[in-house]
């Protein structure tokens, strides 16, 4: 790496306030985001990483551009050159030059610079001059115009997880479907259903299906409610919500630009600019809703490992799509990592949230400092959640079977059948069949005819899946002889 303070054929002086520094040649950044870099070599995830930010950043800095333009306060050639550039970086220019670690002190000072940098350099070479030439056309005084990193870095954080939760929510909805789809495919198999691990009372396995189909159309309209709320924006406030430097009508204009570029006609100004500046409870909000998310489909693959487990020593209900040999040690070993990497996840969107949460409660004043850690964490945790519903729906769930013999012999022999039958028996009598049926290792259904408790019509109508579950009558797998199997 070039010494900040060693000039070669290679770099090009630059200066600030803290004095003479070298940037390569090479470079469209200048300045602040070579010392940026020697600063903040912390997670080696540079701005670029994050795709969505980059464009929210360049596309609030074309927004302010227009709309100094419009007020005459920024030259038609000079807007027009930093418009074109910020388009470059919308369009996937550039992106390898926004090379800021993520995580970095100052506020996103230095994520605001690093773009005012980049676009002032790309603007500078539409206009015909070489990089550096700031005399000609400044990152501060014409691409930064009206601005502060105070309002411009959270507006674009807003509108890059505005971006990952669209992408979030159209995963959810193919995992849904999903599991809708094979809902309808289980609707005719009866099973056991379990409490705390142990035999509960009938359900079919559409059933099952169905149920984490409805908690993902749930999580989807929680989501889709904290996105509404990431278009409040403090974009015009300046440094604390004053509007210092800005025209008074930038504030307006420059949303008015910001809805054109996005097509997101929901963006609106926060009330009270000076709260907002300083308040991050929608990043907390957001962060809370996909612990949620995250939570629930951990449950759902928790589910899923437990229905599948076995083969020969688990409960072995439904069989999971094989994707790779699962051990080094033991032929034939097939593993659910489907759904264990997105258990995984599942727990670093919590770890996410905690440092979501202390962040918020950090801020002091008139701002909260640490908005790049809180932006990394929920840029982190949407972008795996959204690639580990992706795998979970394509890899795993679409390909599920059922084990039919399985989920009869289950049924069969359970104890907790006899639940169906405590109306006519009453309570008692059926405990006592329950406990017989245990310790004699059969199943009650049997136990019940053999002490002719309840005839067989009589026990076929109540066993019906149609009462015994609400389902539809479906051609399904039930006891059909005098032993129960």
């Amino acid at each position: 790496m070039i010494s900040p303070l060693t000039r070669t054929a290679n770099t090009r002086p630059e200066h600030d306030l803290l004095g003479d520094i070298e940037v390569p040649m090479e470079a469209y950044y200048g300045a602040h985001t070579a010392r940026a870099l020697d600063n903040f070599p912390i997670s080696g995830a540079p701005l670029a990483s994050v795709p969505h930010f980059v464009r929210a950043l360049a596309t609030v800095k074309q927004a302010a551009a227009t709309a100094n333009r419009d007020l005459g306060l920024l030259p038609d050639e000079k807007a027009a050159a930093i418009v074109r550039a910020c388009e470059d970086v919308r369009g996937g220019a550039l992106h390898d030059q926004f090379v800021v670690d993520l995580i970095q002190g100052g506020a996103g000072t230095s994520s605001n610079m690093n773009a005012n940098e980049v676009l002032a350099n790309r603007a500078l070479e539409h206009l015909g001059v070489g990089r550096g030439s700031y005399a000609v056309l400044h990152p501060l005084e014409h691409v930064n115009l009206g601005q502060s990193t105070n309002d411009v870095y959270p507006t674009a954080v807003k509108l890059a997880l505005d971006r990952h939760l669209q992408e979030l929510l159209v995963q959810l909805g193919l995992l849904r479907a999903a599991f809708s789809d094979k809902a309808a495919e289980f609707a005719g198999l009866l099973k056991i259903g379990r409490t705390q691990l142990q035999d509960a009372v009938p359900m079919t396995l559409g059933q099952e299906f169905s149920a984490i189909a409805v908690t993902l159309a749930e999580d989807e309209q929680r989501l889709a409610e904290a996105r509404l709320l990431l278009h409040e924006l403090n974009l015009g406030g300046t440094a604390i919500g004053t509007a210092l430097n800005a025209h008074p009508q930038y504030r307006e204009r420059a949303l008015a630009e910001l809805r054109t570029l996005t097509g997101i006609e929901t963006l609106r100004s926060a009330d009270d600019l000076i709260e907002a500046t300083q308040d991050v409870g929608v990043f907390v909000q957001l962060s809370g809703v996909l612990k949620r998310v995250a939570v629930k489909l951990s449950k759902i693959c928790n589910d899923l490992r437990l229905l599948s487990s076995g083969p020969r020593a688990g409960l072995n209900e439904i069989n999971l799509p094989p994707r790779q040999a699962g051990s080094s040690i033991m032929p034939g070993k097939v593993n659910p990592v489907i759904p264990e990497v997105v258990n995984q996840i599942a727990f670093e969107v919590i770890g996410n949230d905690v440092t979501v949460t202390l962040a918020a409660e950090g801020g002091q004043l008139q701002l909260n400092a640490f908005e790049p850690i809180i932006a990394r964490a929920l840029f982190a945790s949407l972008g795996h959640l959204t690639a580990g519903v992706d795998v979970l729906t394509r890899h795993c769930v679409r390909g599920i079977t059922a084990n039919e013999d399985q989920l009869a012999a289950n049924v069969a022999s359970s104890i907790g059948l006899v639940t169906a039958l405590s109306p006519l028996l009453g309570y008692e009598t059926a405990t006592a069949v329950a406990q017989e049926a245990q310790a004699r290792g059969c199943g009650s259904i049997e136990l019940v005819i053999e002490r002719g408790l309840l005839t067989r019509a009589q026990v076929d109508r109540l066993l019906a899946p149609e009462a015994l579950t609400g389902a539809p009558a479906l051609p399904t797998v039930r006891p059909t002889d005098e032993t129960g199997r």
